[in-house]
């Protein structure tokens, strides 16, 4: 190890927030992995007449009003109010004073795909059935994906808060994490709120729709008859800080940030690069001070299509050569959550180091010989993980690769 990675400061992870379709908190999210639930039911949140198929995975049971006290509740959009309530629950389960919150810089960092593309959608389709009339001004305040990281700010008093929303689609929230880690390890400051949050939207089910990627019922990662994904919602947010100040403190420690890479090779508008995600992975890993060896468990992208799943595989072998660790798709249980994917693998990470065990990849009957890997089908394994990579893949060949350890 050298000089500089032995001074630098070091990240933990004191607390989580989660919105998700299979569970709601860090307890009952934790118990959804373990017991490989599916959070796949029918839209409800958007008329899918016309398209062939109607499954997705929806955040279900969220009372806004339980966890957003201080702002209107009616002028946030849905992914603000995802992101706003992971935000305070994080912060309760770190167990850290609000005041003393507003007496210190904070990074507030949301990654999102879609922003406030819901409310958009709706908005869109009140002028188009009822004409210019129909012009809401309250409902044009709450489309700004800047809201996402603001709105946290606002609700939890955070005055001195640089917030910023970070919009590289389906990577952000392991981008909204690194950002936060240099943050610390800078000295800028020593607390950070970080991770993803999205809310389905037609837009983007008819997107991934036209492109032939999504699922006519579940999502089968690395199978050899998987067909894509299904569109999910949620928020994951990891309160980030210095480990001498969450040690001060008494406070309970999930897990350590040791790393992250990032990359944007720019291949191919929707399509993966291999060499990018791989680059992306030694990246990360030189980072952490880690090798290859030391990894117990990969948090893949793990999407469910054919095109992704391969290429993930193929960039993990090429680092990790033809014995990657067990390698798992947290998406067959969440769906694809968009710019909360990464974040809610990165929590489920953490849980998985501090609770032992290592999620399942669910709806798996046969793995794909192209995908080469131990997937631990549908039933979680107890295990002592040290070293855990959570993957994040964007369209345009935007890569976040995020390393986890047990803190030590």
């Amino acid at each position: 190890m050298d000089r500089s990675r032995a001074e630098r400061r070091r990240v933990v992870v004191t607390g989580v927030g989660v919105l998700s379709s299979i569970g709601i908190g860090a307890m009952d999210f934790a118990d959804a992995l373990r017991e490989g639930r599916s959070g796949v039911r029918p839209i409800t949140v958007f008329d899918t007449e016309g398209f062939d198929y109607h499954n997705g995975c929806e955040v279900v049971g969220f009372d806004p009003a339980k966890w957003i006290r201080n702002l209107d509740i009616g002028l946030l959009g849905k992914a603000t109010r995802f992101a706003v309530a992971a935000a305070r629950m994080a912060v309760e389960d770190a167990g850290l004073s609000l005041a003393r919150l507003r007496d210190e810089p904070v990074l507030v960092s949301i990654g999102t795909t879609d922003g406030e593309a819901y409310d958009l959608d709706r908005l869109v389709q009140s002028e188009l059935d009822r004409g210019p009339q129909a012009y809401d001004p309250v409902a044009v305040r709450r489309v700004s994906p800047v809201r996402l990281s603001t709105a946290v700010a606002q609700e939890l008093g955070l005055y001195q808060a640089e917030a910023s929303t970070m919009a590289t689609a389906c990577s952000a929230g392991n981008y909204a994490i690194g950002t936060g880690l240099d943050a610390i390890r800078s000295g800028e400051v020593d607390l950070a709120l970080c991770g993803g949050a999205d809310a389905m939207c037609r837009k983007t089910f008819a997107g991934f729709y036209r492109l032939g990627t999504i699922a006519p019922e579940r999502c089968q990662p690395f199978d050899v008859d998987r067909k894509g994904i299904l569109t999910g919602e949620g928020a994951g947010l990891l309160v980030l800080e210095e480990l001498d100040s969450a040690l001060r403190r008494g406070a309970r420690i999930y897990a350590e940030i040791l790393g992250c890479g990032l990359s944007c090779d720019a291949f191919h508008p929707v399509a993966p690069n291999q060499s990018g995600v791989a680059r992306c992975i030694d990246l990360a890993l030189r980072d952490a001070g880690v090798t290859p060896d030391q990894v117990d468990l990969i948090s893949a992208h793990g999407t469910g299509t054919i095109p992704n799943d391969v290429t993930e595989t193929m960039a993990i072998r090429e680092v990790y050569g033809e014995h990657p660790p067990r390698t798992v798709a947290l998406k067959s249980m969440l769906g694809h959550s968009m710019g909360a994917a990464s974040a809610l693998g990165a929590i489920g990470c953490a849980l998985a180091i501090t609770n032992g065990f290592i999620p399942p990849t669910i709806n798996h009957e046969r793995t794909d010989p192209k995908c080469a890997i131990d997937c631990v089908p549908n039933r979680s394994v107890e295990a002592d993980l040290r070293i855990v990579q959570n993957n994040g893949m964007a369209f345009g060949g935007n890569n976040a690769v995020v390393v986890l350890g047990r803190y030590q």
